[in-house]
């Protein structure tokens, strides 16, 4: 894919901000990530473009909080069926949980991530989501 790919402006209301070079070693595609604060808890607009999808990845001690805002996707915990997603969903996921979430096949997709703040949390970032496990949807 050449480098001059883009998202499509106004996808939300949020800004789509910078591409995601600091994380895209835990995406397949590309990502851009726009921190909307990093205040008391820390929220994220994070766009997809199509197909893309991170790693499968584990929150330690806070958990994390998906809003969708545009587009579809996916979210996938670990031995369960992966749950589309749209525009309006909300995924509450708990801490020590391992799962992923990205963009549909065809369609560009943005979420805002929200940190649940808790002492000593972190993040561990796994494999990657394979390309069968993907097409499989």
């Amino acid at each position: 894919m050449p480098d001059t790919v883009t998202p499509p402006e106004n996808l939300s209301a949020f800004p789509v901000g910078d591409p995601n070079v600091s994380y895209a070693q835990y995406f397949v595609g590309r990502s851009w990530l726009a921190m909307l604060t990093k205040d008391r808890c820390p929220v994220a607009n994070v766009t997809f473009e199509p197909g893309c999808r991170n790693n499968w990845h584990i929150h330690h001690k806070g958990g994390q909080i998906l809003a969708v805002i545009s587009g579809r996707g996916w979210y996938q915990e670990e031995g369960k069926p992966a749950r589309a997603l749209k525009p309006g969903d909300v995924v509450n996921i708990p801490p020590e949980v391992k799962h992923w979430h990205g963009a549909a096949k065809d369609s560009w997709f943005q979420h805002l991530a929200i940190e649940v703040p808790a002492a000593g949390s972190s993040n561990e970032w796994c494999e990657p989501v394979s390309d069968a496990e993907y097409s499989a949807l």
